[in-house]
């Protein structure tokens, strides 16, 4: 939790365990095999408490700056998240929910296109990403795996094509 892992190696696997209302954020650069996962635990930092990968509005900004450090270029990342359950009925408080807005405020300023999600409901997921091909899957507790992002060259070709086209309207 609060952690931010990146990778180029091939063969690698970043994991996120027991996202319940935290939310995992993985940023995959899918043509030259670089990959970012951030555990993110609350939206938004405090003046004594400002570890990166613990707060969204400082996780975010972190793990592009460390993706485009281990070889990623800017146009090309795709994000996907995974999380943000209500995991306690606590009134109005829904940090999940707070925290998906917050993680999707800082991608939306960063011109960073979120390519899928898996978020809310009210069960605990574990997110991987497969660092070789790009390729995202959660499995939410009690249900099997699900491919959020698949690994292939070609859909990555096909994902920025149709940023592109929209970019262009």
């Amino acid at each position: 939790m609060g952690e931010i892992e990146v990778s180029e190696r091939a063969g690698d696997e970043l994991v996120a365990r027991g996202l319940g209302s935290c939310i995992g954020l993985a940023l995959v650069d899918r043509f030259v095999g670089v990959a970012g996962l951030a555990h993110i635990v609350l939206p938004q930092s405090t003046e004594t408490d400002r570890k990166p990968g613990k707060f969204a509005d400082l996780a975010v900004p972190a793990l592009i700056d460390r993706v485009i450090q281990a070889g990623a270029s800017p146009r090309r990342l795709e994000a996907v998240l995974a999380g943000g359950a209500r995991m306690f009925e606590l009134g109005e408080l829904d940090i999940g929910a707070r925290n998906e807005e917050a993680v999707r405020e800082g991608l939306a300023a960063s011109g960073v296109p979120i390519r899928a999600s898996a978020t809310g409901g009210s069960r605990g997921r574990t997110m991987r990403v497969e660092v070789t091909g790009g390729t995202v899957t959660v499995k939410e507790a009690g249900a099997d795996p699900a491919t959020l992002l698949g690994g292939s060259a070609a859909a990555a070709r096909r994902a920025q094509a149709t940023t592109l086209q929209e970019a262009a309207r």
